[in-house]
C-alpha cells in the first residue's frame, strides 16, 4: 500500500466551496466547520471513530437552506476519499459495524468495489434535529457514495431518539470505512479482486 494515503479536494460551484483535506492514516483529528452545527457534530464523530485526519472548511448558500452543502460536503469528501484510498492494492475492502448509541442501533457495511450505490434504511420521527433536516443524512451519505465509489448500506436496526439515530449510523459508518480501507497483512500488494482491478 501506498505510504501517504492522503488527498486535498477544493470544490467550488455557484452555490458552495469546499475543501477537504482527509489522511486515511490517521489518529481521528478534525476540524470541521460547515456552517451547520450538527452536521458538523456528526463529521467530527466519523474522523475519529473512523481514525481518519479530517479537514473541512465549507461555506455555502445556507441562507437558502442546507440542502446544497450537505451534499456537496459528501461530494467533496467521497472525492477525496477515492483519491486517498488509490488502486486499492492491500486494503481489506470490506467493512461492516454495529454502533449503538443508547436505545438506538446502527448497522453499516461497506464494499470499496468502484461501483457506487446507497441502501438506505433510517426512519426519523422528527424532521429536524437542531436546525438540520433529517432527510440531509440520506443525501450527504449518497453523494458520499457516489463519489467514493464504495457501496454503502445504512440500516437501523433499532431506535427512538432522532439524535441518537442519526450519531449511530455515522459511528458505524467510520467504523466500516476504518475495517474496509485498512492494510490487509495477508494481501501486501494485491487488488482485493478476481478481476484484478477495481
Amino acid at each position: 500500500m501506498d505510504t501517504a494515503r492522503t488527498a486535498t479536494i477544493h470544490r467550488v460551484t455557484s452555490e458552495t466551496d469546499i475543501t477537504v483535506r482527509l489522511d486515511l492514516d490517521g489518529t481521528g483529528q478534525s476540524r470541521i466547520a460547515t456552517g451547520i452545527g450538527f452536521f458538523d457534530h456528526m463529521l467530527t464523530a466519523l474522523a475519529r471513530h473512523a481514525m481518519f485526519d479530517l479537514e473541512i472548511a465549507a461555506q455555502g448558500d445556507l441562507h437558502i437552506d442546507f440542502h446544497h452543502t450537505t451534499e456537496d460536503t459528501g461530494i467533496a469528501l467521497g472525492q477525496a476519499f477515492a483519491r486517498a484510498i488509490g488502486d486499492k492494492r492491500g486494503i481489506c475492502r470490506f467493512g461492516h459495524a454495529l454502533a449503538p448509541l443508547d436505545e438506538a442501533l446502527s448497522e453499516v457495511v461497506v464494499d470499496i468495489s468502484g461501483r457506487p450505490y446507497l441502501a438506505w434504511s433510517v426512519e426519523f420521527t422528527r424532521d429536524k434535529i437542531g436546525e438540520m433536516d433529517t432527510e440531509l443524512f440520506e443525501e450527504f451519505f449518497r453523494a458520499f457514495a457516489m463519489s467514493a465509489l464504495l457501496t454503502l448500506h445504512v440500516t437501523q436496526k433499532a431506535g427512538r431518539n432522532c439524535h441518537h439515530i442519526a450519531e449511530a449510523s455515522f459511528k458505524a459508518a467510520a467504523r466500516a470505512l476504518r475495517m474496509a480501507s485498512e492494510a490487509d497483512p495477508r494481501a501486501a500488494g494485491l487488488v482485493p479482486s478476481t478481476k484484478g482491478v477495481l
